[in-house]
């Protein structure tokens, strides 16, 4: 997600709208891409610095008493 987002700035830095014909688009604000590049670059360095939630494995054993 991460490089996505960072390919999405660099388009948007690019151009942040044009038209052809009668057709036109317009990109996303560069202050939305800039928040969603820090939210995925903290979850990235959590995960790499092994203080992201993770997965929480439980063992139970069934008895029938």
């Amino acid at each position: 997600m991460l490089a996505l987002w960072i390919e999405a700035e660099k388009a948007v830095a690019t151009g942040q709208s044009y038209k052809i014909g009668t057709r036109s688009l317009t990109r996303a604000d560069l202050s939305d891409i800039a928040a969603r590049i820090k939210f995925w670059r903290g979850e990235l360095e959590a995960l790499e610095d092994g203080k992201g939630q993770g997965m929480r494995v439980f063992r139970g054993v069934p008895r029938d008493l």
